[in-house]
This record gives structure tokens, C-alpha cells and sequence, in this order.
């Protein structure tokens, strides 16, 4: 996705006649069909194509699942799948953790490399779990969808997100509407299955295909929705479970209303960021407060939409690459370090980091897959608003609050207002009997997934644990370096415990700038 992790949605009416419905009998019975099958084939494991970056001892394979779930029999798909054999012995292996790192979207195959590059995080887990990894359907290398020509989608540099009159906004419109009969032309017979509920049934035909009885799953950002959805669906198949940067699971938050709620979030953490450059002017010189810094972003906006920096990069190409600073905080020094250097004369580095790279050709097809499944997802996940004026008005309404987000974000989720496969209804998600505790992560000031949707989580997943990380705002928590969270993640997966309360923990470190001017 070239905006946020996730986006939003409106409440949504029942599904109508014919469209997928999720947890329905028919698709219950066709999940059991299809894990019955891949429990007898299991996974033929041997060594990653050449082209997948992924060596060896890392090992490949694919499990086949059935495009429409009421049609086990039917058409069927290859889910790709990836694994890193634990490092211990025998006796301490408890068998796979599956992962998901959002989206939608998301490739999960680069997962096994934390334990054949021997990330210190995760060397206490590696001895315990093969670490596995999967392209969702839709990603990659599991029947990949296409909306655009790549090469066409990263071409840059692209219109101002933020419209300056109603003759802006009628452009975006009709490239949303073009957009979104792209995604039928060329993806259409797959687009009503991808779903969220879908998904997770591939996971619980992966989890039957590895000889698992029970999932052990970690989810980051989307990846918490798909692993609520599949607690919800499969509660007795679930053994541990952990989601990091929570997406709010309410069916009236999926998808449009969370696009909303995100980009008020976007917009406090980026102020974060611009108060920690204010602080660290001797370095960046790019001002000595919060407010001058945002001077500075609106000037160099202003002087990108005159004429894009580089040829290359104008405003949409720097809305993209400053957000990842509100983002990550690994990403605060490099893009304060860019822009630092432009306004001293330097353009290279900006250029570099946010222009596109045509000669990128797989890299280009990938973001262009990552975007497609990202609309097809959520667009047939839930209802999305038809009316432009509703649309108009709420983020009109929201961008003068949260000016830094909100037009990007409301284009790249406008062809779900124009979409031509069927939007079905959200999963209620719910505690059902089976379901065993649930550990919760989450940081105070997350954008991506604010943390309004922790806590409705822990709601609804009864005797869950949250783990507050306050006042902190990176988005992926699991994977920092944060003592009094890491450890809890250790021993959840390791032993099953979990406080008898919910913890706060203090924010990991910061990130300061270690080169001067």
C-alpha cells in the first residue's frame, strides 16, 4: 500500500443473495474438507526458487485451497508457503508460528529469516518454533492480482493529493473509478474471495497442511484482524496467539470508518516526529520548534507542486515518504536526514529515497500486487459509502483537523465507492468456546492502528492480556527492542503464561541522530 497499513469502512448491511458470506455453514464444511485434504498431502518442502531471495535453509512449498470455500471440490489456488526449522532440540520444539505482517497486502515469506540471520529478538522462540511464512491469496506467489500496468503505478510524479479546487477532486475521482474497473479486468474472477474470512480459512488449511492440531500465530497491523478473525472462526483450533498494532475488530469500524479514525492518527504522531526534529535542530537545521518544522513541510509541499524536486517527486511522493516517519521511528533520522539535506542544497538523497525506481521491475510488481490486494480486501470485506458527498464531506470535515493523511489516504480507498465485485459483511468478532488467551500488544500512539483498537479487542476477546507500550507511537512493537514487552512475548509463546493483569510498559528508547552537520 502506498498510504497507511489499513483504512476504513461503514456499517454494513447483511450480504445479499450470492456474495460470500463469512462463517456461513457451507464455508465451515468446505474448510474441513479442505484441511482433511492437505493433512494427507501435507507440504512438499524443498529449496526457494532462485527468484524469492530466500536461501537455503530456508525451505519452500505450497498448499492448495479452494477458491470459493461453499466449493471444496472446485477451483482451487496454490497458497505459498516458506518455513526456518527451530533451532532447538526434540524435546523443546512445540511446533510452527505462523505469521502475518499486514496489508492487506502483506508478504509474510521474509518471517523465516529471523531465525536463519539469528535476530537476537527471537532466538529464545526460534528454539521452540519453526518460523513460518505465506503470500495471503491474492499476494506474490499465491495466485497474485493485478489492478494496473506496475511500471504505470509507480510512475511519478503523481497529482497533489490534496485537492485545490473541485476540478482536483473530479481527476481523482475518475482515476479511483478507473482504478477499480482495472481490478475487475484484469483480477475480476478472483476479487469476490479475497476476503479477510477467507484468508484466515487458507491459514487453517496451512495450519492442517504442517501437521499442526492447534495454530500458534503472530499478526502485526492487518495481520491482528486476520488473527481476531480467525479466533473468531476457528477458536478451538487456536493454541497461542498474538497481535501487535491492533486494528478495532468493530464491524462498524470495517473498513471506511477506520480510514477516518487513522488519519487523525497520522496526523499526531507526524507532529510527534516534527517536535523530535524541533528538538535536534543543531543536527537538521530544519527549526528550532514543532511549529517551524511544519512550516517547513507545507514550504517544501508548495515548492514540489510548483515544480517536483528531482523531476521526480512531488507531493504525493513526499506525503509517501514522510509517512513513514509516523510510521517507524527507524524512520525519523532518515527522513529528517534527507530533507535536511535538500533545504542545504542537496536534493540526491530526497530524490533517491522518494522518487520511484522504474528500473525496479520486480520491485514494481510487487507494490503494484501489494496496492491491488490491499482494494480487493477491504473493498469486498465490508459495504463502502456510494455517495461522493459523504465522502467529500467527512474527510473534508477530517482534513482540517488531519491535513497530513487524509486526501491520500481517501483517494487510494476510493475505488471501493465504485467497486464491482460483491462487499459482503465484516466478521463479529467474538470470544467463542475454545478460544485460549489472547496476548495484546500495542503502543499509545500508534497511526497506522490506533489504540482505541486494542483496547476493543481486549474487549472482545474475554480474558485476553493487553501490554500498553505508553507513549510510544512505532507501529510493530513485537519487533523492538523493549525489555519489559519482549520478555512477556517470550514467555506467552515459550511457557503460555501471561500477567494476571494488564502491564504498562515505558517506551522503548528513542532514536537519536549520532552524525552532526
Amino acid at each position: 500500500m502506498t498510504g497507511a497499513l489499513v483504512a476504513g469502512f461503514l456499517t454494513a448491511p447483511a450480504a445479499s443473495a450470492g456474495e460470500p458470506v463469512p462463517g456461513g455453514a457451507a464455508e465451515a464444511h468446505g474448510v474441513q474438507v479442505a484441511a482433511a485434504k492437505a493433512a494427507k498431502t501435507g507440504i512438499k518442502w524443498q529449496d526457494c526458487p532462485a527468484d524469492w531471495a530466500l536461501e537455503k535453509p530456508i525451505e519452500c512449498g505450497f498448499v492448495t485451497v479452494p477458491v470459493d470455500y461453499r466449493k471444496p471440490n472446485g477451483r482451487t489456488i496454490k497458497i505459498a508457503v516458506d518455513r526456518a526449522r527451530s533451532t532447538g532440540s526434540a524435546a523443546e520444539r512445540q511446533g510452527s508460528l505462523v505469521y502475518n505482517p499486514g496489508g492487506p497486502g502483506g508478504s509474510g515469506m521474509r518471517f523465516p529469516k529471523r531465525i536463519t540471520t539469528k535476530s537476537p529478538l527471537w532466538t529464545k522462540t526460534a528454539k521452540a518454533y519453526d518460523f513460518v511464512g505465506f503470500d495471503p491469496r491474492g499476494v506474490g506467489h499465491s495466485a497474485p492480482i493485478s489492478c494496473i500496468d506496475p511500471q504505470n503505478f509507480v510512475a511519478a510524479p503523481k497529482a497533489d493529493p490534496v485537492p485545490s479546487n473541485e476540478a482536483d477532486k473530479l481527476a481523482q475521482r475518475k482515476l479511483a473509478r478507473q482504478y477499480a474497473d482495472g481490478c475487475a479486468e484484469r483480477s475480476g474472477d478472483l476479487l469476490p474471495y479475497l476476503t479477510t474470512a477467507n484468508t484466515a480459512r487458507d491459514v487453517d488449511v496451512v495450519r492442517a497442511a504442517l501437521g499442526e492440531k492447534k495454530l500458534n500465530y503472530l499478526g502485526v497491523s492487518y495481520g491482528t484482524y486476520l488473527g481476531a478473525v480467525y479466533g473468531t472462526l476457528f477458536p478451538d483450533h487456536v493454541r497461542r496467539l498474538i497481535v501487535d498494532s491492533v486494528v478495532n475488530p468493530a464491524q462498524e469500524n470495517i473498513w471506511y470508518q477506520a480510514n477516518l479514525e487513522q488519519d487523525v492518527a497520522f496526523e499526531g504522531r507526524f507532529k510527534d516526529w516534527e517536535a523530535w526534529v524541533a528538538q535536534h535542530d543543531s543536527v537538521f537545521h530544519l527549526g528550532t520548534t514543532q511549529a517551524k518544522v511544519q512550516q517547513g513541510w507545507e514550504k517544501i509541499r508548495a515548492t514540489a507542486k510548483k515544480s517536483p524536486i528531482g523531476g521526480v517527486v512531488g507531493p504525493a511522493e513526499l506525503i509517501n515518504f514522510f509517512q513513514s516517519a509516523a510510521y517507524y521511528d527507524s524512520s525519523w533520522v532518515p527522513v529528517a536526514d534527507a530533507w535536511s539535506k535538500y533545504v542545504a542544497g542537496d536534493s540526491k538523497p530526497l530524490v533517491a529515497a522518494a522518487g520511484p525506481d522504474l528500473a525496479d521491475k520486480a520491485g514494481n510488481i510487487a507494490k503494484e500486487n501489494g496496492n491491488a490486494v490491499y482494494t480487493a480486501v477491504e473493498c469486498a470485506d465490508a459495504k463502502w459509502p456510494t455517495s461522493w458527498k459523504k465522502w467529500d464531506r467527512d474527510n473534508t470535515r477530517v482534513a482540517k483537523k488531519a491535513p497530513f493523511m487524509t486526501w491520500a489516504n481517501a483517494w487510494m480507498n476510493l475505488p471501493c465507492a465504485t467497486w464491482k465485485g460483491p462487499q459482503g459483511t465484516p466478521v463479529e468478532v467474538a470470544t467463542h468456546k475454545g478460544l485460549p488467551q489472547t496476548l495484546i500488544v500495542q503502543s499509545t500512539r500508534d497511526a497506522a492502528t490506533p489504540y482505541a483498537g486494542a483496547v476493543e479487542l481486549h474487549k472482545r476477546f474475554k480474558g485476553s492480556r493487553l501490554i500498553t507500550e505508553q507513549g510510544a507511537g512505532s507501529h510493530g512493537v513485537t519487533g523492538l527492542v523493549n525489555p519489559c514487552i519482549n520478555s512477556r512475548v517470550d514467555a506467552y509463546l515459550l511457557e503460555g503464561k501471561a500477567d494476571a493483569k494488564d502491564v504498562t510498559c515505558a517506551p522503548h528508547a528513542i532514536p537519536e541522530p549520532t552524525t552532526g552537520k
